[in-house]
């Protein structure tokens, strides 16, 4: 007999996902808010702004060096499952863990080596410059795509709903902290270091626990020997899909920095609450294309390529677009209000981006979903593709538009590359999926 979970039609499985994922976000999103209000409050728009460089820093090396896998232990990992086999599970894990620990290691030692030349040009402070060695070791926080892909092969999406409590909760503990004894920049910057690897160590754990469990006998640790022969490809697609991941990232991870680097550490500061106060919008649509996939790539596992895969995509993108309008609608009426709330009365100007942002994290809340099916349908190529020409190919417009317009300029070039993403998307998975194929399964 099925498993009650694989009763429901993929759209239904697809929102139990996301509901279990949510529930953890939508937690993680007030205790976020309760942190930024504690740091932006006690370190006003400069240092906040500093703050927010040396972090997105770091992120934005582990994002361009480290190598995460999580989709090949998805594809490649439900082929053993399929069959049982769980010594190719266990070696499939190791070998995926490995690269993603490599690549890791390499980012960490790149972070710290540029953060010195970096942070001149960003503006950081004596006190951001002495630490930026220390927190290059807040990479580690990206690296975790192993446990994370694993989780979602296991369908314990309450497990990863979960562990998006622990960076925010870390982060306010130690912001709290940072503020009773008056620490300054220094105090929240250790703060934010220890939410990352707190981030990363919990995740490892739970992988490594649920893994013990389901894999009975066999060990986690050994041997690679024939894995790259059990899984015909797996390096090819690692590489595409690292590709899209690190591609569809470097607009939003790029663009802060940019921001810092050409128009100072306080713009840089405003921006960082634009995003925040937007992200409500955001972080469905990237949730959304982690729930689908696993239940996308069981789609196209079964042949299906066509009105299964794009009808169940669109009843999911339907869904998000009537609950993303009206938040989209409030965001933009109270635009400088959010940033007060958020920020506090150093903010208020904040509240000219947040608009902007706003129309350009609506507009995308159609690329996660659609970068998953093509993923899914064996085709992560094509999303490269797009957000290659979106993301990087309109990147070399954003300084201009910054020199130009101030700030507006950032939310303008967000809106841009957003239409231009979901449109190239939009047009790759209508030509993969317009072929003849079975009734739809709902």
């Amino acid at each position: 007999m099925a498993e009650p979970g694989l009763r429901a039609g993929p759209v239904g499985r697809i929102f139990g996902n996301l509901g279990r994922l949510l529930s953890g976000k939508a937690a993680a999103g007030v205790l976020s808010l309760a942190y930024m209000a504690l740091a932006t409050r006690a370190l006003g728009p400069r240092d906040y702004g500093i703050l927010v460089l040396v972090h997105t820093y770091a992120m934005t090396v582990g994002g361009l060096v480290a190598f995460p896998g999580w989709h090949a232990i998805v594809r490649f990992g439900a082929q053993a499952v399929a069959i049982d086999d769980r010594p190719r599970l266990a070696r499939l894990l190791r070998f995926v863990g490995l690269v993603e620990g490599a690549g890791g290691l390499l980012a960490v030692i790149v972070a710290a080596l540029l953060a010195p030349v970096v942070g001149r040009q960003l503006g950081w402070s004596p006190t951001a410059m002495a630490f930026a060695g220390p927190y290059s070791l807040a990479v580690l926080g990206s690296i975790r795509a192993t446990p994370a892909g694993y989780l979602q092969l296991a369908g314990r999406f309450d497990l990863i709903g979960a562990h998006n409590l622990i960076a925010p909760f870390v982060r306010l503990a130690g912001a709290m902290w940072a503020v009773g004894i008056h620490a300054g920049l220094r105090g929240f910057l250790v703060a934010w270091l220890a939410a990352a690897l707190a981030e990363w160590a919990v995740l490892w754990t739970m992988g490594v626990i649920v893994a013990r469990r389901r894999l009975g006998a066999t060990p986690i640790l050994g041997g690679l020997t024939g894995v790259l022969a059990e899984n015909p490809g797996v390096w090819r697609f690692m590489f595409a899909a690292n590709a899209d991941i690190t591609l569809g990232e470097a607009s939003a991870r790029l663009a802060p920095l940019a921001v810092g680097w050409t128009l100072g550490p306080v713009a840089a500061g405003f921006y960082a609450v634009g995003q925040r106060v937007t992200v409500v919008l955001a972080q469905p649509a990237q949730i959304l294309g982690q729930a689908a996939y696993a239940e996308l790539a069981r789609l196209a596992a079964g042949g299906g390529r066509g009105a299964e895969v794009r009808q169940a995509l669109l009843r999911c993108l339907f869904v998000a677009g009537a609950v993303a309008v009206p938040v989209l609608a409030l965001i933009a009426i109270f635009s400088r209000e959010l940033a007060v709330l958020v920020g506090g009365r150093a903010f208020a100007t904040a509240g000219g981006i947040i608009l902007w942002l706003a129309l350009a994290r609506t507009m995308l809340l159609f690329a996660p979903p659609t970068s998953a099916a093509l993923t899914a349908l064996g085709r992560p190529g094509l999303s490269v593709i797009a957000n290659l020409a979106a993301g990087v190919g309109l990147l070399g417009l954003l300084p201009p538009m910054l020199i130009w317009l101030g700030l507006t300029g950032a939310g303008l070039h967000a809106l841009l590359t957003a239409v231009a993403a979901s449109g190239l998307l939009a047009g790759f998975l209508w030509r993969e999926t317009r072929g003849p194929s079975r009734a739809a399964v709902i």
